[in-house]
């Protein structure tokens, strides 16, 4: 049954689809389709609008309208069909990851969105923050990633080959001139390319106006930590530790 009730509207040209909206929204009645925040079912959105402040494009707002009843029953149930693991994929495959009983470990991400084109310097995760930039390939290759690195710090995750740099150096910019963050730790491949990143955040800090401390950690393509390295404004940089970390432990 319809009736005119207070519910969430979306407006699409604001949006980018960062997924802040998501987390906040208790009900589950928020996701991200086709890079855009979409409303799944209007009886799983109670129009209180925590979600509202949460967006840091002011695309979303409580507006009143015709609209199917809030149904809390719904909402139990779609939460309970969400934390339910998938038996399998849709190719048929088993949907299990690692060994069968082994405790998966937290994740340390604290935020969303992490691709740095969706970060915005006003995002109040960034303010302060040590920051690491993060090389996609990276993020795959070393397996001790998050227990390692990512604890307690804000990530913006790019590919200095593949994307536009000129525009992660211009984002990068702009996320040190508004947030101001504490430190800046790179962490790519050692593959040739990968090693734009780094040149992308001392160019940025240039841009932006700051001396950050800035790190370099550098991972190899079995999964690897080979190199931590501290960079200076001078150009300089000093190894902070060597050891070849495998997947398996230093």
């Amino acid at each position: 049954m319809k009736r005119t009730r207070k519910i969430i509207a979306i407006d699409e040209e604001k949006c980018t689809g960062c997924g802040q909206c998501v987390i906040s929204c208790a009900e589950g009645a928020l996701q991200i389709v086709g890079g855009k925040a979409k409303l799944v079912g209007e009886i799983y959105c109670d129009g209180f609008g925590a979600c509202v402040g949460r967006c840091p494009e002011g695309a979303l707002s409580i507006v009143e309208r015709e609209a199917e009843e809030f149904d809390e029953a719904a909402v139990r149930e779609l939460l309970r069909r969400r934390a339910q693991p998938a038996e399998s994929l849709p190719c048929g495959c088993p949907g299990t990851g690692g060994e069968p009983g082994a405790a998966q470990p937290p994740s340390m991400l604290g935020h969303w969105p992490i691709k740095l084109q969706l970060l915005r310097p006003s995002m109040p995760f960034l303010q302060g923050a040590p920051l690491v930039l993060l090389a996609d390939c990276a993020a795959v290759a070393f397996p001790d990633l998050h227990r390692r690195i990512l604890r307690g710090k804000a990530i913006a995750t790019g590919c200095p080959k593949l994307d536009d740099l000129h525009a992660h150096i211009r984002r990068l910019a702009e996320i040190i001139k508004g947030a101001r963050p504490r430190s800046i730790t790179v962490v790519h491949m050692e593959v040739p390319c990968c090693g734009g990143l780094a040149f992308a955040a001392k160019q940025a800090m240039l841009d932006g106006g700051a001396e950050i401390p800035l790190r370099r950690i550098i991972i190899s393509i079995r999964g690897e930590l080979l190199e931590e390295e501290a960079v200076y404004s001078d150009g300089r940089s000093e190894a902070t530790g060597t050891a070849r970390c495998s997947p398996h432990g230093c």
